[in-house]
């Protein structure tokens, strides 16, 4: 037995020999297979099992497998799940160094590899995202990475909320979850356009200066509500919203800050708020005239504002004379102030004057009118009147002659005096007595029979001394003109009843005898 096992051994040893030179004299690159790295230590055996030395299948499973004949090592079942052959990652100096992966290979999820252990996973400042690191990744390198959003379905939000991906920071603007419409599919930022129906917070939340623009330091003093004026489409052109504004108009509306008053602006404070509305400047409907600095004629002159129509009446340009600021009509002229006379003013230049239908008269407007109105005329002061009565009292003018008035072509105050119409009283001129002064109170008509001027005398041939009326009352008996012979007057020579009637001695009358030198009769008188 002991020979036996000596010549085992002997044979074991002689053929180890002439294994250990056949390997090392057999040039085994001419198999198409060269022996480097770790290969290069194995011996024939190891492969060429059973002592078969046919050609041996290339791929690295035909040996690296539990089902092959050789049952070198394999996959371990931790190893990442792939299809490729072994030499598409590893080299043969050693399993462990893998300088290149094959992702083609590859059967697993990213993740089933690049979790930290097995390979490099997420870093802890990676943003907050899923694990199919091939959703931003490539096989080359992980930078740079860019997520293709192409086939991307849901909302930004299903993936950016701060779990699946990088959501809003804490210091995010307060806006609802809709990242797309302000954020786009390459960059969170810059952020070139904001989509406000998203924003959650007010204006200042943002526009502080520092999270975005805010107010500039020229800016007009206002709140922070800045859609109190701008839109959010751009800042400009501004609509101000002035409800919110605390201060007067004339903070912002200086000419600086903001639009004030232009060079043709009519002379006023700077209360812009008496006259313009805070929806636009014009037109103005209302005017303060409390903020006018100016004279009325300043503004009031037919460019700037309305001034004297042409029927207006001749004035100066002292508007308050006469109107308020309230309305032109009704004007009313206050005359408490005025020192001078009507006509100082009423001349026709600086106020109306007498028209050319006026009467005529000097110029104390006062006596007749009154600072009220022109008219009526309740009094008439005729001591300023020039012309005659019939000028104004021709029943068109002033009241004139009544239908039953006595026919005259006298003038009024013939009759009549200024006071009143009523009672008349004429006195006859051009007559040696006045018949008026009659015992009775002789009615016109008893002499003036048509109402006229006219008188119808009963003894004509007398007209106008008392015969004319009083012939058929002389009685020639006491009417004695001389003695011897006895002669007697005629009517025609005591026609005047008031005159002289002497008594001569003789016919020829050349001596008195009793001096009569009248008047005999009087007409007030009871008797003759």
């Amino acid at each position: 037995m002991n020979r036996v096992l000596t010549t085992i051994l002997a044979i074991s040893l002689l053929l180890a020999v002439n294994t250990i030179d056949a390997q090392q004299s057999f040039d085994h690159f001419s198999t198409g297979f060269v022996l480097d790295g770790a290969h290069s230590n194995v011996t024939c055996e190891s492969c060429h099992v059973s002592g078969s030395f046919a050609p041996t299948r290339s791929p690295c499973t035909s040996c690296h497998s539990p089902n092959s004949l050789v049952r070198a090592s394999w996959k371990p079942t931790d190893h990442v799940m792939t299809s490729g052959q072994c030499s598409d990652c590893h080299m043969t100096a050693s399993w462990s160094v893998v300088t290149y992966m094959d992702h083609t290979t590859l059967t697993g999820s990213c993740e089933s590899c690049h979790n930290g252990v097995q390979a490099t996973g997420k870093t802890p400042t990676h943003i907050a995202s899923g694990n199919q690191c091939d959703d931003c990744h490539i096989e080359s390198g992980w930078v740079p990475a860019v997520f293709d959003h192409a086939d991307v379905s849901g909302n930004c939000f299903s993936c950016h909320n701060g779990s699946t991906a990088t959501g809003k920071t804490v210091s995010h603007v307060q806006t609802t979850n809709v990242c797309e419409d302000c954020h786009t599919a390459n960059s969170w930022s810059p952020v070139f356009t904001v989509d406000h129906t998203q924003v959650l917070g007010s204006c200042g939340t943002c526009h502080d200066g520092f999270t975005a623009t805010g107010k500039h330091p020229t800016h007009i003093t206002s709140g922070n509500n800045c859609d109190d004026c701008h839109s959010t489409v751009a800042w400009l052109p501004a609509n101000f919203d002035h409800l919110n504004f605390t201060g007067n108009c004339a903070e912002c509306h200086n000419g600086v800050d903001a639009t004030g008053k232009n060079q043709t602006h009519i002379q006023t404070s700077n209360v812009c708020e008496d006259c313009h509305s805070t929806n636009v400047w014009q037109p103005v409907f209302a005017v303060d005239h409390t903020q006018v600095i100016g004279t009325c004629g300043s503004c009031h002159d037919g460019v700037i504002a309305a001034g004297k129509h042409p029927t207006h009446i001749t004035s100066g340009n002292n508007c308050d004379d006469c109107h308020t600021t309230v309305a032109w009509t009704p004007a009313n002229f206050d005359h408490i102030n005025i020192v001078d006379n009507c006509f100082s003013c009423h001349n026709g230049t600086d106020a109306t004057g007498k028209d050319p239908t006026h009467v005529q008269t000097t110029n104390v407007c006062e006596d007749c009118h009154s600072t009220n109105a022109w008219s009526p005329v309740t009094f008439v002061d005729h001591n300023q009147v020039l012309g005659s009565c019939s000028t104004c009292h021709n029943g068109t003018i002033a009241t004139g002659t009544n239908t039953g008035h006595f026919s005259t072509a006298q003038e009024c105050d013939s009759c009549h005096n200024t006071n009143a119409w009523t009672p008349a009283d004429y006195r006859h001129t051009g007559l040696p007595y006045e018949p008026q002064d009659h015992r009775e109170n002789f009615e016109c008509t008893e002499c003036h029979q048509n109402n006229s001027d006219a008188v119808i005398w009963e003894f004509s041939a007398y007209q106008p001394d008392c015969a004319g009326c009083h012939a058929g009352d002389f009685k020639t008996g006491p009417h004695k003109k001389a003695e011897n012979p006895d002669i007697s007057y005629s009517v025609s020579e005591l026609r005047d009843c008031t005159g002289a009637c002497h008594v001569y001695t003789n016919s020829n009358m050349t001596t008195i005898k009793d001096n009569r030198p009248g008047p005999e009769h009087r007409i007030n008188s009871g008797d003759f």
